[in-house]
């Protein structure tokens, strides 16, 4: 064993890693993290990630620069109670923050179809979906809690620097296409609160503008935008709630589809909508996301009790965060199954003739069955219950449209600083994702009708879906990491019920981007979808196999190279020593 011949200086301890690493593949170059396994601080054992910053962070630079963690929260000292309500008011904020993203214009238009298609029976989905969701948010709240860093931060010390460069490409395309979903939301909201006055490609336009302003917020104060964001969720609960009081649905169908896992009658539709509602409700840039927002608390990573104390608070605030999330877009849900499971186009029309909608031409005289997305699905709320219904729904749509915009800024920045280490200034980056986001989407508004609008929430489902193992794999990988983690790291049962569940959810997701896919009917899109598949599952094996390894299976750690990239062993420092 090459740590019995170690000494203690550390230089030389350095040194004589390299050997050995030379000495089992000359030809190679390895990045060894050097851990001192021996370093001990208030009975906790520490290494680079849980007892300073990484000298290359944004937060540990010298200038001034303003991030979401320009201020630290307190927490509030010699508390001995086992549960406090005011330390749960410190940790209060990111969780509700990262449930944003459970609540975006995406999730609302699947809720509205899922209610319109299958009624209530797929209501138990979005309950699964929430609660696989909140097991997730929890490792990635865990990482940013005993690290100091967030997931971004931990893959740019990793991975070699193609693979890394490769997984900030994707979560920035999933940044990218859920903040058209936003704009695109928002841009529908405008529209229907001012009766067709305000264009979409003047809806388009001034959510811009407005991004920038409410951005400005967090110069006020952390605890003041985290207020913001909390006025934003409290609006879109009224909102919604109000239409849930109105159309009054039948509450025991709402509790038998929540708690009773079948869809008796289900078709092909159902299913693909059951599939939508997974990939809708779990982010891959908001793993990112919860794992920087933690940061924002003042937590000595070097005292366990601490970190497990804020572990214990982080957890149950996202777990309260997440649960409003859930009655919000269950009310969704239960309002389109209780008014509009069923109805034909035929209805709806007559419904719409009889209140003097001018909006009768969006549904056709025919017997198929009702197509709802955000802006019917407000057109079709005004017609059978008043105009006040239809603004209220405008005004929930577009506090979830300006709200999540805002959240998915703060993503895209912890992304770029993390893989990149570039420290853009908060403006710069805002131009840089709206224009990205903001082009296709007024060039659609422009020359394009409503409808064309929406149906693009189709394609940017889709494309999310296939950026969620970017997310999952590498946040189940470094927190089963002991090297990384410590006491924190995952057990054998979070190992293996982990890797259980983003399987499932990946499987889900392909299979709803190969239905896509298929009803596309081109075979030019089949030959470039088949090329584009290689190299996906290709980068996903790699990914995969890093996880085994840090997961346990050390026998697949070969260290050799793959694909020509070298491999940073994912494994924990005495392991590396002792080969």
């Amino acid at each position: 064993m090459l740590e019995a011949f170690l000494p203690t200086d550390v230089k030389t301890r350095v040194s004589l890693v390299h050997l050995s690493l030379l000495i089992r593949s000359s030809s190679y170059l390895f990045s060894v993290d050097l851990l001192d396994d021996s370093s001990q601080d208030n009975g906790v054992q520490t290494n680079q990630y849980s007892s300073i910053a990484p000298a290359a962070s944004p937060v540990a630079q010298e200038d001034p620069f303003t991030t979401y963690f320009e201020e630290k929260v307190p927490i509030p000292e010699n508390v001995n109670q086992i549960f406090s309500f005011r330390k749960l008011w410190a940790f209060t904020g990111p969780g509700f923050l990262m449930s944003i993203a459970y609540l975006d214009p995406g999730n609302i238009e699947s809720d509205l179809q899922s209610g319109a298609v299958a009624g209530f029976k797929l209501l138990w989905v979005l309950l699964g979906s929430t609660i696989i969701g909140l097991l997730l948010q929890r490792l990635a709240a865990r990482l940013g809690v005993v690290t100091g860093m967030h997931l971004a931060e931990v893959c740019n010390r990793q991975y070699p620097t193609v693979p890394r460069v490769i997984l900030w490409l994707m979560i920035e395309l999933a940044i990218i296409g859920s903040d058209m979903q936003e704009v695109i939301g928002c841009a529908i909201a405008l529209n229907l609160l001012s009766v067709g006055r305000i264009p979409l490609w003047g809806g388009v336009l001034i959510t811009i503008t407005d991004t920038f302003v409410f951005l400005f917020l967090d110069k006020y104060g952390l605890r003041k935008l985290e207020a913001f964001f909390g006025f934003l969720i409290t609006v879109m609960a009224v909102s919604f709630g109000y239409e849930y009081v109105l159309v009054n649905p039948n509450q025991g169908g709402v509790l038998k589809g929540m708690f009773v896992p079948y869809c008796a009658g289900c078709g092909s539709q159902q299913l693909e909508q059951a599939v939508g509602i997974v990939g809708a409700v779990i982010m891959p840039h908001n793993i990112y996301l919860h794992s920087a927002l933690v940061k924002s608390r003042e937590v000595d990573r070097k005292n366990k009790k601490d970190v497990k104390e804020a572990n214990k608070y982080f957890f149950i605030e996202s777990a309260i965060a997440l649960f409003i999330s859930f009655l919000i877009n269950v009310f969704v849900v239960a309002v389109f199954a209780q008014a509009f499971y069923n109805k034909t186009n035929m209805d709806v029309n007559a419904e719409c003739n009889a209140t003097g909608s001018p909006h009768t031409d969006l549904f056709p005289l025919n017997n198929d069955t009702l197509q709802v997305d955000i802006y019917k699905g407000g057109i079709v709320l005004g017609c059978f219950f008043g105009p006040a219904a239809l603004y209220i729904w405008a005004i929930g749509i577009l506090a979830a449209g300006q709200s999540s915009t805002m959240t998915g800024t703060y993503s895209g920045q912890f992304v770029m600083e993390g893989f990149l280490n570039l420290r853009w200034s908060r403006f710069a980056r805002v131009l840089l994702t709206r224009s990205i986001a903001i082009t296709p989407t007024l060039l659609v508004a422009i020359f394009q009708d409503v409808r064309h609008l929406t149906g693009m929430n189709d394609f940017l489902n889709v494309l999310q879906s296939m950026q969620l193992p970017f997310a999952l794999i590498p946040i189940l990988t470094f927190t089963s990491l002991t090297s990384i983690m410590n006491d924190f790291a995952n057990g054998l049962v979070w190992k293996i019920s982990g890797g259980i569940v983003i399987l499932m959810v990946c499987a889900i997701n392909m299979y709803f981007v190969v239905v896509y896919v298929t009803s596309l009917n081109s075979v030019l899109y089949y030959v470039l979808a088949g090329f584009i598949s290689v190299a996906y599952l290709c980068f996903i094996l790699y990914l995969v196999w890093h996880c085994l390894i840090a997961l346990g299976v050390s026998c697949l750690d070969f260290g050799i190279l793959s694909c020509g990239v070298p491999i940073c062993l994912l494994v924990p420092h005495k392991s590396r020593v002792d080969v």
